[in-house]
């Protein structure tokens, strides 16, 4: 069953997939890098303009390590969780000052790269370097789930270790980066969250969630936990044409960002 599943992923891979992104079959790691941290908690369709800017304001790592911060924020602006920028301008200096410029090229070099995770470390070692580890995200955990019919919880600890195992033991090995693609754009296209396409879909004929009618139930989740509201009360200052701003410096949300003068409150 797992055999087939691959087999039929690279045949659809070969035959059917259309999907076309900048990015799609970058050999160099610092492209496939920035992208992935683009992508981050960001739709393809807004971080691929980002994307375009930081290359052809920053084509090589070094090019971005000489940059000054305020310059690379004000490049990130509108993106979000800025925490990711921090973290890219951190990443670029150490690829620089430590591997000389070159991205390193093994798995656990890469993960501990300030901002990489699992998922982005399988990714580049994947895309750049062809390195044998799946990549496990949203798309590939709901294929998993409807595709053997999984009702482990996704986003718990059992979850995230047993999907993590299944989705190495799919891997095709000596063609890593060629199916972690290909599981990618399946998610996105066939598999889809929402009105899947199953009817056209390669693996059907297997699938538990289409044999069984799951598919709108399939991956199961755990509960979100309620997010935090906060009140930020802002006050502008002028003086004749000047504005006063300052930086954040906290161990907070948009560290490093300037903002207005800001009172926390909760009035209510």
């Amino acid at each position: 069953m797992k055999s087939d599943f691959t087999k039929k992923l690279l045949l659809w891979n070969h035959t059917h997939n259309k999907r076309s992104m900048p990015w799609k079959g970058e050999k160099d790691a610092y492209k496939i890098w920035l992208s992935e941290i683009i992508l981050q908690q960001t739709r393809v369709e807004q971080g691929l303009n980002y994307y375009n800017r930081f290359i052809k304001e920053f084509p090589t790592v070094h090019h971005l390590a000489k940059a000054s911060r305020q310059k690379v924020y004000k490049l990130w602006q509108g993106l979000g969780y800025y925490t990711r920028c921090k973290n890219l301008i951190e990443t670029g200096n150490e690829i620089v000052n430590r591997y000389h410029g070159k991205f390193p090229s093994s798995y656990d070099e890469i993960k501990n790269l300030k901002g990489i995770g699992p998922y982005t470390a399988a990714a580049i070692s994947s895309f750049a370097f062809n390195l044998p580890y799946a990549v496990v995200d949203g798309n590939v955990i709901r294929i998993l789930s409807r595709y053997f019919g999984m009702t482990t919880s996704a986003n718990s600890s059992q979850g995230k270790k047993l999907y993590a195992e299944i989705a190495q033991s799919l891997l095709s090995e000596k063609k890593a980066s060629e199916y972690n693609q290909a599981i990618m754009d399946f998610g996105a296209v066939i598999c889809k969250p929402r009105n899947p396409l199953c009817e056209s879909c390669v693996q059907k004929k297997e699938c538990q969630a289409f044999q069984n009618g799951w598919v709108n139930r399939l991956p199961v989740k755990e509960k979100k936990i309620d997010k935090k509201q906060r009140w930020f009360y802002y006050f502008i200052f002028e003086n004749k044409k000047d504005v006063f701003i300052r930086q954040r410096k906290e161990k907070d949300i948009w560290e490093n960002l300037f903002e207005f003068i800001l009172v926390e409150k909760n009035f209510l």
